[in-house]
């Protein structure tokens, strides 16, 4: 993929020690400290052997505090194989496993011109300590700097981490795990110029061709004769066509359909949003992002079922040849829909996707989306709404809280799917008013999905792209969300057979 975009992010390589065999070369360790009922406690000495209380003493003579994530570095005190040493603070005296994982992101950015490090977080939390570091570690800088495109794309030097008491099968998962997050981080990272629906399908073709998927593309003249009029109608205003591409993992008879919104570009077409952030919809895409890469991560895995990505690539842009509010379109199945707003458009070749994903007859089906600015104001920046059929999507959401991605269940009421009927075609595009506009959004999906699919919808707007400061392992810009929620559901399915055997 590195050679199909013009910058890709630095990845870290994670390793697995025993606790007694520490690397001599590191130079830099982290550890970890919480406040206790007596001060600053230093948990999980035991690499540190007869240094700890130096260590500790130094920790509190600078300040140090315990609260999650925060960082102290300091210079290891004589004795100790290494330059210096970050403590992250825990927050608590029964870290969750994602706290563990919060906190070692947060301590990889303490590690600043570091290229070797020992994590001691790994006897809290062997995987928590592992995706930690390596999504925490992930940096970004795009086409900036001289040396762009050589050292993981970013000009950084190589960095590694070796967690003590992580084994080698934790070590394998952990960094295909970390790559496929960092892959969707790619893909949302890159400049709108370099990835339109063409080079993206481009892109996860090849990603797809690595894992043993098979391909298939539909371009912008497939797609008219197919009949997929969302992606049609969206695609019509940019000198850049519209794609369907379907990624396809045969691991087993169990089918498990996936779907994300690929707009590369969103000025909101003829219905123009304002140009303050425009620049921001470079992220508009962050669901097809995440499904790509979930895909191959499947592959990369093994996992026994039949997973199938469906992601339809649109640029939607203002030209003569726009679609146009009031006009009416035919969706991909049949379905005509007047179109209010033109910037409603990720529900258009969502649906298109969707209808032909259900083709496949899947037992279950998700589609993750940057869909409404609802969201956001519902929810907030770092917590997806998840709609659906209410048993899977309930499950959805818990795992999704479960990994860390924070995944909470909406409501579709019917009174707002009322307001999607239109008086000249079977559906319009927008509600009838502004409230509920996430539900809306989904009330609208939940018509294209046959009615026995375990389905879940997952509103990504604000989580998928971070436009404030780093803070635990999540990046500025690309945060790869909801990658790990969707494998956490293949998983979920292939483990305990969740909604087998339900009754919606």
């Amino acid at each position: 993929m590195a050679n199909l975009l013009p910058s890709v992010g630095r990845r870290v390589r994670l390793e697995g020690a025993a606790a007694e065999e520490i690397p001599a070369d590191a130079d830099t360790w982290i550890v970890a400290v919480l406040d206790g009922d007596d001060g600053l406690e230093l948990i999980a000495t035991g690499a540190l052997g007869d240094h700890s209380e130096d260590v500790l003493r130094m920790l509190v003579a600078v300040g140090a505090k315990g609260s999650l994530e925060s960082t102290t570095r300091i210079p290891a005190p004589e004795g100790i194989d290494t330059d210096s040493i970050v403590a992250v603070g825990l927050g608590d005296e029964d870290p969750s496993a994602d706290d563990v994982r919060r906190a070692a992101g947060a301590a990889m950015r303490a590690t600043s011109g570091s290229e070797k490090i020992v994590s001691t977080l790994g006897v809290l939390d062997v995987v928590g300590a592992l995706e930690g570091a390596g999504l925490g570690g992930y940096s970004y800088k795009g086409l900036k700097g001289a040396n762009n495109g050589k050292d993981n794309g970013n000009g950084d030097s190589p960095l590694t981490v070796t967690v003590l008491g992580a084994s080698d099968e934790q070590v394998a998962r952990a960094a295909s795990v970390v790559d496929a997050v960092c892959t969707a981080r790619d893909l949302v990272n890159t400049n709108s110029a370099d990835l339109y629906p063409e080079s993206f399908a481009a892109v996860a073709s090849a990603l797809a061709e690595d894992s043993g998927l098979e391909v298939e593309v539909l371009d912008d003249v497939a797609l008219s004769e197919g009949g997929f009029g969302g992606l049609t109608a969206v695609g019509a205003g940019s000198s850049r066509g519209p794609r369907l591409v379907r990624l396809i993992h045969r691991g087993g008879e169990r089918k498990f359909g996936l779907v994300g919104k690929g707009v590369t570009f969103d000025t909101g077409g003829i219905s123009l949003k304002p140009g303050a952030q425009m620049g921001n919809m470079i992220s508009d895409m962050g669901g097809a992002a995440a499904v790509i890469a979930t895909v191959t991560l499947a592959a990369r895995l093994n996992l026994p079922l039949e997973v199938t990505a469906t992601v339809p690539m649109a640029e939607n842009m203002p030209d003569g040849l726009s679609y146009r509010p009031g006009d009416v379109i035919t969706q991909y199945g049949g379905t005509t829909v007047e179109i209010l707003n033109t910037d409603a458009e990720g529900r258009l070749i969502l649906a298109d996707a969707i209808v032909r994903a259900c083709e496949d007859d899947p037992e279950f089906l998700i589609d993750t989306a940057t869909l409404t600015g609802a969201q956001l104001v519902a929810l907030g920046n770092r917590t997806p709404g998840v709609m659906g059929t209410e048993e899977f999507r309930d499950r959805v959401a818990e795992l999704s809280r479960e990994v860390g991605e924070g995944g909470w269940a909406m409501p579709l009421p019917a009174e707002l799917a009322e307001g999607l009927k239109s008086q000249i075609a079977d559906l319009q595009n927008i509600g009838a008013g502004r409230e509920g506009g996430m539900s809306v959004a989904g009330s609208y999906l939940q018509h294209f999905v046959s009615d026995d699919v375990e389905w879940a919808h997952i509103d990504i707007a604000g989580p998928s792209y971070n436009t404030s400061s780093p803070w635990g392992y999540t990046p500025k810009r690309g945060t790869g969300s909801p990658v790990r929620t969707l494998l956490a559901a293949l998983e979920d399915v292939t483990n305990n057979g969740a909604s087998e055997d339900s009754e919606n």
